[in-house]
């Protein structure tokens, strides 16, 4: 397990490597998200959530667990102002983190949105899925927004969540901005459970309050309750399998990248749909590396729909928007594929799952390896082989 653990954290530590120098020249730019591939316009807005119902698992003495959630949906139209990405003082706690001194420190806050803030929904009553984002360990929730902004483009409510202490810096409507109190705890494997554990209560929390009889997103009756499912990056992905196991309104989930600390266990299984999505020199099946026989071991608990598909050319952040916007603003993380291709795979194979499991509509993209996209290999098990 200590092998996993390391394994976990290679991406955190490059991260600080990997940013550490940009050029002057691109010191100003400003970085955009890549456009929407669906034909709605999509809106955004942000809900403050507190569980009184448990005490935080990190903050000692606080007695109840407090939550910022980010939500994209079909809106009516793209007029209006473009959402914020994160605030100045989200950026300059990550980039401080990542040890990047030369660029400005709310330069990512000004990253440019596709998504208008609070603009009008659209859709019938419980006619949209709903997808719910957990992001890495450390990362905050917007660094799934280009995944979530296209999948809201082609008609899924999708919100992101961040777990409070668990990211570098969150900002609330009352001005706090959070630190990561969990990055002090010695990283074993108590504390990945304890971490795996805590989002899969806090995702059925936000269920609760996205589609309970009391829903606190004034837009939520839009929501289809039956075809709700989840996705994550890293710690978010290891997570997912956690969360479907604690909450069976979770009908499909991805792992993106991320090795599960708290494997299926021997007596159960998990018949819903799944699909795990990585990078060949972490996930290769019958490598013998950790993380990859962590995905073995959930594999032959998994007694439905699944696949294991790996991405070559990239690095762990490859997955989210932080390489798409690194490459905007010279900041190398040693992907041998440019993030803008790699975010197009992400949703391309994303959207297919969610668009097969929760609309019913078959995916070709799903069965066999695409000339479209040579860079994804499908995997398996018994025997070993990635084609």
């Amino acid at each position: 397990m200590k092998k996993i653990l390391r394994g976990l954290t290679v991406a955190a530590a490059l991260l600080p490597l990997a940013m550490g120098v940009a050029p002057a020249a691109v010191a100003e730019t400003i970085p955009a998200l890549p456009a929407p591939t669906g034909r709605a316009p999509v809106g955004m807005t942000s809900l403050y959530l507190k569980d009184t119902s448990r005490p935080d698992p990190w903050a000692p003495g606080v007695n109840a667990r407090e939550l910022m959630v980010s939500l994209w949906y079909p809106a009516r139209s793209a007029d209006g102002a473009r959402a914020r990405y994160m605030t100045p003082a989200e950026s300059e706690l990550l980039l401080k983190d990542g040890k990047i001194t030369t660029l400005p420190p709310d330069i990512l806050s000004r990253t440019r949105t596709n998504a208008v803030t609070d603009a009008p929904a659209v859709g019938r009553r419980h006619s949209l899925p709903l997808i719910v984002l957990s992001p890495g360990f450390t990362k905050p929730r917007s660094t799934m927004t280009a995944l979530a902004e296209d999948l809201a483009s082609h008609g899924y409510v999708v919100a992101a969540i961040d777990h409070t202490y668990e990211n570098v810096g969150q900002s609330f409507p009352d001005g706090r901005v959070t630190t990561c109190l969990a990055c002090g705890n010695p990283r074993n494997d108590e504390f990945w459970r304890k971490v795996v554990r805590g989002r899969a209560a806090d995702v059925s929390f936000v269920l609760d309050e996205l589609t309970g009889p009391r829903p606190q997103w004034r837009n939520a009756g839009l929501i289809d309750p039956a075809r709700i499912a989840m996705a994550g990056h890293s710690v978010g992905g290891a997570s997912t399998i956690p969360a479907m196991l604690a909450d069976s309104r979770i009908r499909a989930g991805i792992d993106i990248d991320g090795t599960t600390q708290d494997p299926i266990p021997d007596t159960t299984a998990l018949s819903r749909p799944f699909l795990f999505l990585g990078k060949p020199v972490t996930y290769t099946p019958g490598s013998g590396r950790p993380e990859a026989l962590s995905w073995e071991n959930d594999w032959k608990h998994m007694t439905g729909w699944k696949r294991w598909l790996l991405v070559t050319g990239v690095v762990h952040q490859s997955f989210t928007d932080l390489v798409l916007l690194g490459d905007q603003l010279g900041v190398d993380f040693g992907a041998e594929q440019p993030g803008a291709r790699t975010m197009d795979i992400t949703r391309a194979y994303a959207r297919a799952f969610f668009d097969e499991h929760l609309r019913g509509r078959p995916q070709p993209l799903l069965d066999r390896p695409s000339p479209r996209y040579p860079e994804v290999r499908f995997c398996s098990v018994e025997p070993a082989a990635c084609t």
